[in-house]
């Protein structure tokens, strides 16, 4: 990444959750199998919209499964170990749609299709470099739009602001490695996220700092500096990994990662999450959202479920 930075090369890339299998390919040679869409770029043409009903079940794992990772987590969080943890689950989903008319009828800011391997339909923004400015959109904070007064409840809510206002800090200290006058621009604004069945409002807020001179030269060390997300682990950062991995009873993989395009000039990239695994013919759900120690569990497990969905077409 530093080197096509220099070179002005246009490039793609996928980075997973432990940063063991990252994938960057040259933009005039990306695998057929890879297909992405983004703000900046895409390499392919937008697909049929998926019209007929779309037949969609979720198998969430049992409460007691969760409510023994959460237990896990909120005493690391009384001792003093982490602050805020994202906690997440897989969920076995049963649907009509395949991950390719997942990926063309999706409406999402960022569409990756890996093969037929997983699908990811990500709202979540996670780096923006361009012009010497660098931009960060952490999302933290999901409810139904459906409940009453929802928008009020969410920005009011004391759990919620507690957990949005540990993620800001984190994505400044990360922001701070690299880029200087850092500073938080918006803070927690709405975005709205149709579903099959319902209206998500998300909260976000937006992060920017100024890169020094020659900054093309390290994009891939600013970006691995700031990885994994902070939005999607939690803080601090190491030790609530380590939390993570000892809490939840699979493996990541791609999921939370990131993926992300380079047109030459600018740079843009996601969170993945919102993500279907094709695992041998079985479609698994990767879901989850952060505990603190306001957290209740079956709060958190609900809101873990309400996440899983395909996006409206």
């Amino acid at each position: 990444m530093n080197k096509y930075g220099v070179e002005r090369e246009p490039f793609m890339f996928i980075i997973d959750f432990d940063m063991i299998r990252p994938e960057i390919h040259k933009l005039n040679s990306v695998p057929p199998g890879i297909k992405f869409i983004t703000p900046l770029l895409s390499n392919v043409h937008p697909g049929q919209i998926y019209t007929k009903p779309v037949s969609f079940k979720k198998h969430p794992v049992p409460f007691s499964e969760y409510s023994e990772a959460f237990r896990n987590v909120q005493k690391n969080i009384s001792m003093g170990n982490s602050y805020l943890l994202n906690l997440t689950f897989p969920t076995v989903i049963e649907t009509d749609l395949t991950l390719k008319k997942i990926f063309f009828s999706g409406i999402a800011k960022y569409k990756l299709l890996y093969y037929n391997k997983f699908v990811v339909f990500s709202p979540e923004i996670f780096v923006r470099i361009s012009n010497g400015e660098i931009k960060s959109f952490p999302m933290k904070g999901t409810i139904d739009a459906s409940v009453n007064n929802a928008e009020n409840l969410i920005l009011n809510d004391e759990k919620e602001m507690a957990e949005h206002n540990t993620i800001v800090d984190l994505i400044r200290n990360d922001l701070s490695i690299f880029a200087n006058d850092v500073r938080v621009n918006r803070f927690r604004y709405i975005d709205e996220i149709e579903t099959e069945d319902t209206v998500l409002l998300q909260v976000s807020s937006e992060i920017r700092g100024r890169l020094g001179k020659g900054y093309e030269s390290h994009l891939g060390d600013i970006i691995m500096s700031m990885l994994p997300a902070g939005s999607v682990t939690g803080a601090p950062k190491k030790e609530t990994v380590r939390i993570i991995k000892e809490s939840e009873t699979y493996e990541r993989g791609w999921y939370t990662g990131i993926f992300g395009v380079f047109d030459g000039n600018s740079l843009d990239s996601a969170v993945l999450i919102r993500f279907i695994e094709n695992e041998s013919g079985r479609f698994i759900y990767k879901s989850g959202g952060g505990i603190t120690y306001l957290s209740d569990p079956v709060k958190e497990y609900e809101e873990l479920i309400s996440k899983v969905y395909v996006p409206a077409g």
